[in-house]
């Protein structure tokens, strides 16, 4: 016989024929599962034997998956769990066959279990792939003896199966390449419409746990000091992960300092777990948050246990999109640092118009009211007019005055500016985010503040808070403004102020959509709460009465 071409063909047998077309059916599977079944059934057909099962083994030895055919439903209902590879398994070469024709009288074997099938022969062959054994396949109770035939035609079947096996990695590997690609595109897309800081990290978090197939994703952050706190979460127990301190001498910060990301086998084998919330998973991945060499944060992903370990691909692809996070971070410090400067801008561009348009026009108005006055004292007007006019020059004067005081705390905004009055410019500038004027609110020892407050009381208030918590009580206030503006999607707020006693306590509430549960503490009330602990006070942000948000914030005064 020959082919078209003229060459002659080699007559195959049958037992050929079937070891050549079940490798070829193996090696042009993709799927690995479908491979690796496909790979025991072959195997069972090719010796004739009644049972045959692979065992793939993890990174310590163990059995993590278990592949099988030739036991009905009844019997594998009675397995526990797959074989841990003691006994006749354990003796299996890791580059040769093992046959033994008589179980019973083999050294290493240690009886059958009360719901093991009985069986009287065996055939072990190791499946190896780039020089490490990949796992095992099992043959056992052949009708006649297991002999040298049945192990090399087995052998070369286990080659064929670690073909098939790479093939399928190399094909799930480009399929999660362009899946990851895919998440990458979405991330900066949501960067480039501007997305504010937790909104971009939020979503950071859920594409990479969904791509990765991870039940629960973590981003860990700088908080207080030099503490590490999970700030973001998604996924199972996510709202019991967030606000995890994270210990100085762990992975995040061994992750941190080295720059590289690490793969962890399974956090429930770890023998030092300073985060007992985190035993429960299975394999994790730490990726760094990296931007111009410095460390940002890092990004944890975590499977149950009965999930495959992370590989090298997947710690590459996760690291890629870490260093997205770090951008967001640096997008986010920068657009708030933008609008700090338009702030300033506005403020400058109020004085300007202040002194340029108010001040010279009440000026001339003044001139003008002066111009009259003297004419009608010229004419012998009556004095009670006279002195009216009087009257409406000093108001004019007074005016200017107050106009050029304003516009020189315009332009020098924190320059020796009272508590009092630098909170009602940020009431006043939150107007514009806002959309609407806050209701704003300062009350001292019970008593709501008015308007004109007096200069004393004034004094009073500065000298009770300090200096320093004066500071994170404007800091506060805005932070809490800025957050109502940017998450709340309110009509109305309700900002309170007060120095009680001992007491500073600030208190914003609005009328919007509320606290969601998803909601991390990032958009700066991690930071407020470092403002709290500082003074040693504290601080909560929860849902209103009925709808709405209500952030408070209170420390003692020393």
């Amino acid at each position: 016989m020959s082919d078209p071409v003229g060459y002659p063909i080699p007559e195959r047998d049958q037992e050929d024929g079937g070891l050549f077309d079940s490798a070829l059916a193996l090696t042009s599977r993709l799927d690995i599962t479908s491979a690796l079944q496909e790979f025991v059934e072959s195997a069972r057909r090719l010796t004739g034997a009644q049972y045959a099962a692979l065992g793939i083994l993890g990174s310590r030895g163990e059995t993590v998956a278990f592949h099988y055919t030739g036991m009905n439903a009844p019997d594998v209902d009675k397995l526990p769990h797959p074989p841990h590879g003691h006994g006749v398994f354990a003796e299996i070469p890791t580059d040769s066959p093992l046959i033994i024709n008589d179980l019973s009288t083999h050294p290493a074997f240690e009886g059958w279990p009360s719901y093991h099938p009985r069986m009287k022969n065996f055939l072990g062959v190791p499946v190896r792939i780039q020089e490490q054994v990949f796992g095992r396949i099992y043959l056992a109770d052949k009708d006649t003896d297991f002999n040298d035939d049945d192990a090399s035609n087995i052998s070369m079947l286990a080659s064929a199966a670690a073909i098939a096996v790479q093939n399928a990695r190399l094909y799930s590997e480009s399929e999660n390449r362009a899946a990851w690609i895919g998440v990458s595109q979405q991330i900066t897309t949501a960067l480039l419409e501007g997305t504010d800081e937790e909104e971009a990290l939020e979503l950071i978090a859920k594409k990479m746990r969904e791509v990765s197939k991870s039940c629960t994703a973590l981003i860990v952050l700088p908080s207080v000091g030099d503490a590490w706190v999970c700030e973001i979460a998604d996924g199972l127990n996510a709202d019991e992960m967030i606000g995890l301190e994270f210990p100085p001498d762990g992975r995040v910060q061994t992750v941190i300092r080295e720059g590289s990301g690490v793969v962890v086998d399974s956090m429930t084998r770890t023998r030092t777990m300073r985060i007992p919330e985190l035993r429960g998973y299975g394999p994790a991945l730490y990726a760094p948050m990296i931007l111009d060499g410095a460390g940002a944060g890092v990004i944890i992903l975590l499977r149950s246990r009965n999930q495959p370990e992370f590989d090298l691909a997947d710690l590459a692809m996760a690291e890629s999109v870490s260093k997205q996070a770090a951008l967001a971070l640096e997008l986010a410090a920068a657009r708030h640092a933008q609008d700090v400067a338009a702030q300033i801008d506005e403020r400058a561009a109020i004085s300007r118009d202040l002194h340029d348009l108010a001040i010279q026009q009440l000026f001339a108005t003044g001139m003008q009211i002066t111009t009259i006055k003297d004419d009608l004292e010229d004419k012998g007007t009556d004095p009670e007019v006279l002195d009216l006019l009087n009257q409406a020059i000093s108001s004019v004067d007074e005016s200017v005055k107050e106009i050029r005081q304003i516009v020189h705390r315009l332009r020098e905004p924190d320059a020796n500016v009272v508590l009092v009055e630098r909170l009602r410019r940020e009431a006043s500038v939150a107007r514009n985010s806002l959309g609407f004027a806050p209701s704003f609110v300062i009350s001292l020892d019970g008593e709501t503040l008015p308007p004109d407050v007096d200069a004393n009381t004034v004094t009073q208030i500065d000298n009770r808070v300090g200096a320093d918590v004066a500071d994170d009580i404007v800091a506060v206030t805005r932070e809490g403004l800025s957050n109502a503006a940017r998450h709340a999607k309110a009509s109305s707020l309700a900002v309170t102020v007060s120095v009680d006693g001992g007491q500073a306590t600030v208190r914003v509430a609005d009328d919007g959509v509320g606290l969601s549960p998803a909601q991390s503490r990032r958009s700066g009330l991690s930071n407020l709460a470092a403002r709290a602990r500082r003074h040693h006070g504290t601080f909560s942000m929860v849902p209103g009465d009925g709808h709405g948000t209500v952030l408070t914030w209170s420390v003692p005064l020393i």
